[in-house]
């Protein structure tokens, strides 16, 4: 029983490091296709792609999940609402106006806004070290982005839009935590990013069909698109579904605090962005925040 139990764990947090793994190399991805499309257009075609791709999966292996959520489309459409279509408008705009790791930074706002909104709907509790764990983390993420002057820059818009995105995923959150034990978390996604592709569509052939038409396709547009849909809109939601409803809110959030790390290496690798020391120690530790947000140690809970 026990082993079962470990199993179930290692799972658990596997699928929460690999969702915030694929949405901290979306910050890359997403940086590249903006040197072709612009934001809406980016957005979504993103969620055509992923909503086919989700489709087809739950005909192929999970036709039984398929079905019409009678009476909660309302539900549907407001968890849609939140995300994908606040976030991603105050996500992809405000990265347009502030650097990738600013953006990491403001994003791993989020876990401290959800632990307050678990709290308050949901009655999670957390212990003393989770909390300090919390507080640990989003300081390592602090500490990753002070350069060697001890200054940070932003555009004060920028930030303004990423706080949208910060606010709409709990939001987002709050809604998807009962809905993701009615139905399965391919589903739930399914419809999210159709809706969310709908909502998009009247911005997307008003402002930039004719930018999409003129646009050459090549390689490096095409992957990273395909990279954005298969990975940052369906794969990581997926994962960060089934981590929400075996861990809470709070708990599931606090893995976002590793977005900026995954961000940083991936930028690395693939953009050639250098490592500074303030990088690697801000890793450390936002690393040992995560971890202690996840003990279970009995302690007097607060």
């Amino acid at each position: 029983m026990t082993n079962k139990s470990s199993y179930n764990s290692i799972l658990v947090y596997s699928f929460a490091v690999l969702a915030m793994l694929f949405w901290g190399l979306t910050f890359i991805w997403s940086k590249i296709v903006f040197e072709y499309y612009n934001p809406i257009a980016t957005i979504t075609i993103r969620l055509l792609i992923s909503a086919v791709l989700l489709f087809f999966i739950l005909l192929l292996f999970f036709r039984e999940h398929l079905v019409y959520p009678k009476g909660k489309m309302r539900l549907f459409f407001m968890i849609a609402f939140f995300e994908p279509f606040l976030y991603f408008i105050g996500e992809s705009f405000g990265l347009q106006r502030v650097d990738a790791s600013i953006t990491s930074v403001i994003i791993s706002t989020i876990p401290v806004f959800t632990a307050i909104a678990g709290y308050y709907y949901f009655k999670e509790r957390l212990t003393r070290a989770n909390l300090f764990g919390i507080f640990i983390s989003f300081i390592g993420v602090l500490i990753m982005l002070i350069n060697k002057d001890f200054g940070v820059t932003a555009d004060p818009a920028g930030i303004l839009l990423l706080l949208l995105a910060v606010f709409s995923t709990i939001g987002y959150t709050i809604l998807i935590k009962n809905t993701s034990r009615e139905y399965h978390p391919v589903f739930i996604i399914f419809v999210q990013n159709l809706i969310g592709f709908f909502l998009f569509l009247p911005l997307f052939l008003l402002f930039d069909l004719d930018c999409v038409i003129q646009t050459k396709p090549n390689f490096e547009l095409v992957s990273s698109l395909f990279m954005l849909a298969v990975f940052g809109s369906s794969l990581a939601f997926i994962f960060f579904i089934y981590s929400i409803g075996k861990i809470g809110i709070a708990k599931a959030n606090v893995f976002t605090n590793l977005i900026p790390i995954f961000t940083a290496i991936g930028a690395f690798i693939i953009l050639g962005e250098q490592f500074t020391f303030f990088k690697i120690f801000g890793m450390i530790i936002a690393i040992g925040g995560v971890y202690l947000t996840q003990r279970k140690k009995p302690e007097k809970k607060l």
